[in-house]
C-alpha cells in the first residue's frame, strides 16, 4: 500500500492518530521534568488542502473538514479541544502534520527530533519548523536512525512511527523498529501507525509485538464503515498501538469518540466505529 501524504492529509486517520498524539503530550505535560518527542516519519509538517494531490483524493473532506467546527463545542475532551485549536491556526487550507503539532505543544524545557528521509520533504519540514527552537530535522532513515536516539537524556517521552508503508516490507520493519527501540527504552510511550488491510494482518502484527516482549499496550482502531481499501484506493480503516499509554489516554479517546464517530463516517455507511482494545 502506497501512503503518500500529501494525498491523505487531514484524512479520518490523520484526525484519530493526531488527536491520540496530543493526547499523549498533554499527559507528559503534567510533570514539570522534559521529554523529548521523536517522529521517525515526519513528513513535510504542513499540507495544503488545496494542492493538486489533496483536491483529487477529497480525503480531507471525509476527516478534518467534518470536525473543524467542533472546536467551539461545550464538552469537548481537552485533547480534542486542543487538536482542533491548533489545526485552527492553518485554517481554512492548510494541515499541520504531527510535527508541527507536536512543536506547537512544547514548553520550553522539551524537545522534538523530526526525521523525513526524502530531501524536498525534509526541506520543507525544516522551514515548517523553523518558529521553534527546540525542534531538529535530521535528513535520514527513520527506522535506521531512531535506536542511536534511544534512551533520550530527558528519560521521558512519545515516538511516533507512522511511515508510508510504501515498501513491501515495511509491516516487518515497523515491528523489528518497536521492538528495538523499547529494549533501549522500555519506560517510553509509543505511537505506531499502520493502515489496515485486514483484521488479520492487524492481528498477526500486534500477536507478533506481544511475543517480543512489549509491555502494556492498546490497540485504537478506526473503520469509517466500507472495505478495507475501496475500489479506488481510498483507506477506510486504520490502526493505531499505543504502547505504556498515560492512565488518562482511553478515557480521553473514549469521550472524543462521541463527538467524532458520528462525523467521520460517510452518510451512506452511518457512523465511523472509534474501538479500543487491549493487547
Amino acid at each position: 500500500m502506497n501512503y503518500r501524504h500529501a494525498f491523505h492529509a487531514g484524512n479520518f486517520a490523520d484526525v484519530v492518530k493526531h488527536l491520540s498524539l496530543v493526547a499523549v503530550l498533554l499527559h507528559l505535560h503534567r510533570k514539570e521534568k522534559p521529554f523529548c518527542v521523536i517522529d521517525t516519519h515526519a513528513g513535510r509538517g504542513l499540507y495544503d488542502l488545496g494542492s493538486p494531490e489533496a483536491t483529487r483524493s477529497h480525503e480531507a473532506e471525509n476527516g478534518i473538514a467534518r470536525v473543524r467546527d467542533l472546536v467551539g463545542s461545550p464538552g469537548l475532551p481537552d485533547a480534542l479541544r486542543t487538536y482542533l485549536r491548533c489545526v485552527e491556526q492553518d485554517a481554512p487550507d492548510g494541515y499541520p502534520g504531527s510535527p508541527l503539532l507536536a512543536a506547537r505543544l512544547l514548553r520550553s524545557q522539551d524537545r522534538l527530533i523530526a526525521i523525513e528521509k526524502h530531501a524536498e520533504e525534509a526541506r520543507h519540514l525544516g522551514q515548517a519548523l523553523a518558529p521553534f527552537p527546540q525542534a531538529r530535522v535530521i535528513e535520514a532513515d527513520g527506522h535506521a536512525s531512531l535506536p542511536s536516539l534511544l534512551p533520550p537524556g530527558e528519560r521521558r517521552g512519545v515516538v511516533l512511527i507512522d511511515p508510508p508503508y510504501e515498501e513491501a516490507d515495511e509491516g516487518r520493519r515497523v515491528t523489528d523498529s518497536l521492538a528495538r527501540a523499547y529494549r533501549r527504552f522500555s519506560t517510553g510511550i509509543y505511537l505506531l501507525w499502520f493502515p489496515t488491510k485486514s483484521d488479520a494482518d492487524a492481528r498477526a502484527m500486534t500477536g507478533e509485538l506481544r511475543t517480543l516482549g512489549i509491555g502494556s499496550a492498546v490497540r485504537l482502531d478506526i473503520d469509517i464503515r466500507g472495505p478495507a481499501t475501496e475500489p479506488d484506493g481510498r483507506l477506510s480503516s486504520a490502526g493505531l498501538l499505543v504502547v505504556n499509554p498515560p492512565y488518562t489516554f482511553e478515557g480521553e479517546i473514549r469521550e472524543a469518540a462521541k463527538f467524532l464517530a458520528p462525523r467521520l463516517g460517510p452518510t451512506k455507511h452511518g457512523p465511523a466505529t472509534l474501538s479500543l482494545t487491549g493487547i
